[in-house]
């Protein structure tokens, strides 16, 4: 993760003098900081995200309440990557201008105090939520990090950190575990309770999160979970930017043009969007700074529209894509079958479902957002968003599919959407390259492929096999309509490719 560039200084509070000009930088004192904020998840999107809309904040208003204490839920890179730069890094934002070439932006984040390691000390990130600087945990931690079903969003009691985490209140493994282990330490000392923010990409995620919390505590404390039903919040938000991994290249990049080594920055579109319902118990952050977030009454259609216009057809593209052996997305709408495809998919099948929100015009968001997917600065990787298939799929596309199916009208092309995932669960492209398939339900998906046997009506077989998955389909699960559908899609693309099978497709 260092620069091999040993002999340059690196990124941290004493440098900041040092930068060049074009680099922003924090406008307030980092030294009066004060921590206000857990942040559960602090990967590279949250640090291109809510953490730079937190450092505008700072900057505009002064109020240096809302410093933020990170955690990682797993891996120690992080920490150790920002902790000898005392927490400060580089926001890259890419894009290409009228000429196609590329352009740059440079920023330095102060906003991250410092960094946790559940792994490491879980008991660490139990007392900073307990602490009584605490006013928002918020969190990205993924689809999967929420340990339930995506078809219900139930609980999933069986799965083994909530399992671990209901019997050890001080070793908390999950996310879930630990906000309702922490928000018990603040109710037995008294503490003001919190509002926990769901930053995900989930329908209704406050809610979604809020009912999860509360099943949890339950099991634990029927007294716990009236407590916090009664106190704290949990608004429901909307976030939109593309943020791929960070690569060598684009550190040995920002280091030539910061004059100093970054060990970590990260890598975005200047595109960004934060819908958030204005429901904070105990105060927040100025978010709605000049290019920051939009606070308003209810977030569900902007949620339900970010849902289905952008990460639907992203999952859609990133199927075909990474099954053709496309690396990138830009490259997938470089393709006229790709690109055509994923056009009408938006305009014919996904656009009609959605109700009218004001401010928004379909049209031009279906022009921007197929600007922002070909955007060629930003090299966001197929695989990247071909992860975790089976958590995104409920609410990326099968809602869309339900609402196509209940007004009667064709669904073809979502149908090929969910063909592409299972010819991508076959964990090798057209050319034979392997991959593996990164998802919390593998074992169970491999499984049920692998139950097929017969090679007559191979593709009916395996639709059926993996479409009769309720924790994935829920009422879905078995329809025999959705499998021939499925199932004629994934011939022609077992046959013939992904290319053949967008162009028919449109």
């Amino acid at each position: 993760m260092r620069s091999s560039r040993s002999e340059t200084q690196r990124l941290g509070a004493s440098s900041l003098a040092h930068l060049p000009a074009d680099i922003g930088r924090p406008g307030y004192d980092r030294a009066q900081l004060l921590p206000g904020i857990v942040h559960l998840g602090i990967g590279a999107f949250h640090r291109a995200h809510q953490a730079p809309v937190t450092d505008m904040a700072l900057g505009a208003t002064g109020d240096l309440r809302w410093g933020i204490i990170g955690v990682s839920l797993r891996s120690p890179d992080t920490r150790d990557a920002l902790l000898p730069q005392d927490g400060f890094y580089t926001l890259s934002l890419r894009d290409t201008d009228a000429g196609g070439a590329s352009r740059e932006t440079l920023s330095i984040v102060g906003s991250v105090l410092r960094v946790l390691v559940a792994t490491e000390d879980p008991g660490a990130v139990l007392a900073q939520i307990a602490h009584p600087g605490t006013r928002i945990v918020s969190l990205t931690v993924t689809e999967k990090g929420y340990c339930h079903e995506p078809a219900t969003g139930r609980l999933r009691r069986d799965d083994p950190d909530i399992a671990h985490d209901l019997a050890d209140s001080e070793t908390p493994r999950s996310a879930i575990g630990m906000l309702v282990h922490g928000l018990a330490r603040r109710r037995d000392v008294g503490l003001p309770p919190v509002t926990l923010l769901s930053c995900d990409n989930l329908p209704s995620n406050g809610d979604t999160l809020r009912g999860l919390v509360l099943e949890f505590a339950r099991l634990r404390n029927p007294g716990l979970a009236e407590w916090i039903a009664a106190h704290c919040t949990f608004p429901n938000s909307m976030v939109d930017r593309i943020v791929p991994r960070t690569t060598d290249a684009d550190r040995q990049r920002i280091a030539a043009r910061l004059g100093m080594d970054d060990a970590w920055p990260v890598v975005g579109e200047p595109f960004l969007e934060w819908i958030i319902e204005d429901r904070f118990v105990n105060g927040r952050p100025a978010w709605d700074q000049p290019g920051g977030a939009r606070f308003v009454e209810h977030a569900a259609p902007f949620e339900h529209l970010k849902l289905r216009m952008v990460n639907g057809p992203h999952s859609a593209l990133a199927y075909l894509a990474a099954s053709a052996g496309l690396d990138t997305v830009s490259q997938a709408m470089a393709d006229p079958a790709l690109h055509d495809y994923l056009d009408a998919l938006i305009r014919e099948e996904i656009a009609p479902t959605l109700r009218s929100v004001p401010g928004v015009d379909l049209a031009a968001l279906r022009k921007r957002l197929l600007m922002r997917f070909a955007n060629a600065a930003l090299p966001h990787r197929t695989q990247q968003i071909a992860m975790d298939g089976s958590q995104k799929l409920p609410q990326r596309l099968l809602g869309t599919v339900r609402d196509r199916m209940h007004a009667g009208a064709g669904y073809q092309r979502l149908a090929l959407a969910l063909a592409a995932w299972m010819h991508y669960l076959r964990g090798h492209d057209e050319q034979g390259k392997a991959y593996p398939i990164q998802d919390p339900l593998a074992e169970e998906l491999r499984a049920r492929l692998a139950s097929v046997e017969q090679e007559r009506d191979i593709d009916i077989q395996r639709a059926r096999a993996l479409i009769g998955y309720a924790p994935v389909f829920g009422d879905l699960a078995g329809c025999e309509e959705l499998i021939i559908e499925v199932a004629r899609h994934a011939a022609v693309l077992r046959q013939q490719g992904v290319r053949a099978a967008a162009r028919q497709a449109v």
